[in-house]
């Protein structure tokens, strides 16, 4: 979906309440508590592996995959029920789903 598309599916001021910013203070700050201590953990690894190589890479990568933690975590029920769909099919439990062609008609796209 595009910005603009967004904007306009989202109502006035909406996206702005939802938008994160892209600093470590920000993103840990819009995470689920029970997500903390695991961004925590890897920002302090690569944190650590950066001053060492001189690298900046992993870094960077680490802080735009939390972003994407946080930006999915602003519904934090849905957020909590992809993880648990996530898990079981980790686990190799069985999971109904339903087929994309069907998702886009009732999403009319």
């Amino acid at each position: 979906m595009s910005a603009d598309a967004r904007r306009a599916h989202e109502g006035p001021g909406e996206g702005q309440r939802e938008r994160i910013g892209r600093s470590p203070k920000e993103i840990r700050a819009a995470l689920l508590p029970e997500e903390v201590g695991d961004f925590d953990r890897e920002y302090r690894r690569v944190m650590n592996d950066a001053r060492e190589s001189l690298d900046l890479s992993e870094l960077n990568k680490c802080l735009e995959r939390w972003w994407r933690v946080a930006m999915s975590s602003r519904d934090p029920e849905a957020h909590r029920h992809m993880l648990d769909v996530a898990d079981r099919a980790q686990r190799g439990e069985p999971i109904s789903s339903v087929p994309w062609s069907e998702l886009k008609a009732e999403l009319g796209l």
